[in-house]
């Protein structure tokens, strides 16, 4: 049986983007684009694991996962986000891995397959001390700045030709 995954992020490219990758390994995808909606899903469907960005409208992603870890603990949860030093806050409200963006796409998926196949018997246990076994992945910053590097390219003030 396929697992689900729950795609939470107010970006729709990132959406869609992720639930391509993850259609493609296999996985049933279902996504919101706000914290309210995440909660709504997760009430009618049976999800396996939590893919959480913080900056949502409506129910930022700090509330949804306090509610969510309240509903069910043993929830696998990652947080995906471009915000910069949010790794204890992460630990601290019952994520098990934090990844910032960019993504690393094969460390994300890498991290998803540890996480769902996680046994239950560890799971519970991590759960009960959920900073130790919590996943951190730092934005690649060689990656950042290439995309940067894409897509705003300033013109020179000076030209290339030389003049006699």
């Amino acid at each position: 049986m396929k697992k689900t995954i729950l795609v939470v992020d107010d970006e729709s490219s990132i959406r869609d983007a992720l639930s391509k990758v993850l259609h493609a390994e296999g996985y049933e995808v279902v996504s919101a684009e706000n914290g309210q909606e995440a909660i709504e899903e997760f009430g009618e469907k049976k999800i396996d694991l939590l893919l959480l960005d913080l900056g949502l409208p409506v129910k930022d992603g700090w509330r949804t996962l306090e509610w969510l870890a309240q509903v069910n603990p043993l929830l696998p949860v990652i947080v995906i986000t471009g915000r910069f030093e949010q790794r204890e806050l992460a630990e601290q409200a019952g994520a098990d891995a934090l990844m910032e963006k960019p993504l690393n796409v094969l460390r994300l998926l890498q991290t998803i397959r540890e996480l769902i196949n996680e046994p239950m018997e560890r799971r519970s246990k991590r759960a009960k001390n959920r900073a130790s076994g919590f996943r951190y992945v730092s934005c690649d910053h060689e990656l950042f700045r290439e995309m940067l590097k894409a897509r705003f390219t300033t013109p020179s003030p000076c030209s290339e030709t030389k003049t006699r």
